[in-house]
């Protein structure tokens, strides 16, 4: 006779909606986000830039339009941040030994987030300058 195994995966419960769905996506959001503050330095690092640079950006904006450009780099930027420690997350979960695969994702994560930091002072300088 066989041994009946049950299943490790963790039952989810049943799909919510309306509000009850909205305010479970705002926990995993806030927990996201949390996760990422304390493991991730360069997201820290990132947070702490937004909170000098986007007053600023409010500031030195002349119209509503500048002022949403140049904080909303600043976001895209956080973005990419979390995009790409999501994507490092993953791949560390699968396996910690050298893979090309596992190298390259890491590595074009990484590049997602230099191409939006290397967006700030395009913007700040076009409008600004």
């Amino acid at each position: 006779m066989s041994k009946i195994v049950s299943d490790p995966t963790p039952q989810l419960p049943p799909k919510q909606k309306g509000v009850a769905r909205l305010i479970a996506a705002t926990k995993f959001s806030i927990a996201g986000l949390t996760a990422a503050w304390k493991f991730e330095e360069a997201f820290r690092l990132e947070v702490i830039a937004f909170c000098v640079l986007a007053p600023l950006g409010i500031w030195l904006g002349h119209s509503r339009v500048e002022q949403v450009l140049l904080v909303g780099c600043l976001f895209f930027v956080l973005m990419m941040e979390l995009v790409n420690s999501a994507i490092e997350a993953v791949v560390n979960r699968a396996g910690l030994e050298y893979h090309e695969l596992a190298g390259r994702a890491k590595d074009i994560g990484s590049a997602a987030v230099f191409v939006a930091l290397t967006l700030v002072p395009f913007v700040w300088g076009m409008l600004l300058l």
